[in-house]
């Protein structure tokens, strides 16, 4: 049967909505930066506070112009509404279960933990640096990765001038660090 002709469920719902964000492995913590938090609360709010009541006034004013099978405002609004609910339900549930952790209490320290950042270079030289954060903050694109991803683990709980050793598709690599640096204290 064509997929056009099922029913859509919560649980399909929720399956797509894990597709947003990797899930969170079985039996770790949800480690969140205080920043990280705040954004995801932020845009919780946002959703439940502004965007879904304007999706909401839009599909019954769509509702009350009649045909509802041919109207695009109302089949739009419809689905628009469907994909705010699922992105408040991940929010709730990522939140529910967030262990917010304060890096700037390591400020000073030499050693990889949760907020580092991290400066390391490879056998050939090349320098690179990465932020550890929470699996929903972390973004590649400004160097940041997941506490759960393969470099962040091969880096957690390393000194400064320690070389550590990352498995790649590649093969083994050698990863030396040059600095471990994290956020000063609020009101420092």
């Amino acid at each position: 049967m064509s997929k056009a002709f099922t029913k859509e469920t919560d649980a399909d719902d929720d399956d797509a909505a894990e597709g947003v964000a990797p899930a969170l492995p079985v039996g770790t913590k949800n480690y969140m930066t205080p920043g990280g938090y705040a954004r995801l609360r932020d845009e919780l709010l946002a959703l439940m506070d502004v965007e879904r009541p304007k999706v909401v006034e839009a599909v019954h004013w769509a509702a009350k112009n009649g045909d509802r099978s041919e109207n695009g405002d109302y089949l739009y609004g419809k689905k628009r509404l469907r994909e705010i609910d699922r992105r408040i339900r991940f929010l709730t549930k990522r939140l529910e279960v967030a262990e917010v952790t304060d890096p700037s209490v390591h400020h000073g320290r030499d050693q990889v933990f949760f907020g580092a950042t991290v400066r390391y270079a490879d056998a050939a030289g090349n320098e690179r640096a990465v932020t550890i954060l929470g699996i929903d903050e972390a973004e590649s694109a400004k160097g940041q990765v997941s506490w759960i991803s393969p470099i962040a683990r091969a880096l957690l709980k390393a000194r400064e001038g320690d070389v550590v050793k990352l498995a790649t598709p590649g093969g083994l690599q050698e990863l030396e660090i040059l600095s471990v640096a994290y956020p000063a204290p609020a009101g420092a």
